[in-house]
């Protein structure tokens, strides 16, 4: 059975980074899309990024490209998401996420396991 595990967030202010952590276990990831989707106030779960675990291949959302970055560690089972000049904006609840396949996909209905979240509060 997949268990996400997620780290790293806190309150920080605008312009600030952070990392956020995932520690995965259960399965061999080499079949599986690893992903960040975060829900903010009020607002639908929407997709950050997304990595092919055999191949590093990656994926993010328009609105964190450049500034937010998705990698996966095979010796410890982790992926991480380094978060970087953070915004208001980026305020949420940050959830990992794992699909069998190897299709990078951007609908969280698509991943089958998820984490317990992590909040994120970004001041101005």
């Amino acid at each position: 059975q997949v268990q996400l595990v997620e780290s790293g967030g806190g309150l920080v202010q605008a312009g600030d980074s952070l990392r956020l952590s995932c520690a995965a276990s259960g399965r061999t990831f080499s079949s599986y899309v690893m992903g960040w989707f975060r829900q903010g106030p009020g607002k639908l779960r929407e997709f950050v990024a997304a990595i092919r675990w055999i191949d590093g291949k990656a994926s993010y959302a328009d609105s964190v490209m450049g500034r937010f970055t998705i990698s996966r560690d095979h010796a410890n089972i982790m992926v991480y998401l380094q978060m970087n000049s953070l915004k208001p904006e980026d305020t949420a609840i940050y959830y990992c996420a794992a699909r069998r396949s190897l299709l990078i996909t951007t609908l969280h209905e698509t991943y089958e396991n998820w984490g317990q979240g992590t909040q994120v509060t970004v001041s101005s």
